[in-house]
């Protein structure tokens, strides 16, 4: 089993408790479709799973087959430099196929963003180092693509769908081995 090597801490953006008996960590590319069908699965299981889960999204753009990845991943951090990542990392996702420029500047306005601010920090690339570093960790964790997920540490092979992810992590939830889930039918890992 491949296992995340770059542990979550501080840095890292997460939604749900830190003691949550699950934690779900992505691997995204904003502009990756694969990604934005991943996101509503992702949603639904975190309307089941509550506060017994904790997600945690890290960029992976793949900048050679996705033009504005790179740049959605740094409109994210800048927005997150302002206490609103995951509405802008929910605004990409629900806008996906309009990224771009044009549209990381209106979703920083309809979150009524430090504009200036925001732009300053776009044109400079003041998040760049931080999105690759994201990058890097995955990399060294044996992602190759997009979306990439751990469950406790241990990459998530297996097809994202609503039911069977909620059911492997509700397992997991109530203190069971990912070894005992896949031994329930519920598939887990490789």
């Amino acid at each position: 089993m491949t296992q995340l090597r770059q542990p979550v801490s501080d840095q890292d953006h997460r939604q749900g408790p830190d003691d949550a008996p699950v934690q779900l960590v992505e691997y995204g590319d904003y502009e990756c479709s694969y990604c934005g069908r991943a996101y509503t699965i992702v949603k639904a299981v975190q309307e089941r799973l509550g506060q017994r889960m904790q997600l945690v999204f890290r960029n992976f753009p793949l900048s050679t087959i996705h033009p504005s990845a790179e740049l959605a991943a740094e409109a994210a951090e800048a927005a997150g430099a302002q206490g609103r990542f995951w509405e802008m990392h929910d605004a990409l996702f629900e806008n996906q196929t309009e990224l771009g420029a044009d549209l990381v500047i209106a979703l920083a306005q309809g979150l009524a963003l430090d504009l200036p601010r925001y732009m300053r920090e776009l044109s400079e690339r003041v998040y760049k180092e931080r999105v690759q570093r994201d990058f890097l960790g995955g990399v060294r964790s044996g992602v190759n693509g997009t979306p990439t997920f751990f469950v406790n540490g241990i990459r998530y092979d297996n097809p994202v769908e609503v039911d069977s992810l909620t059911a492997m992590l509700e397992l997991l939830a109530r203190g069971e081995r990912a070894g005992k889930a896949a031994h329930a039918g519920v598939p887990f890992g490789r």
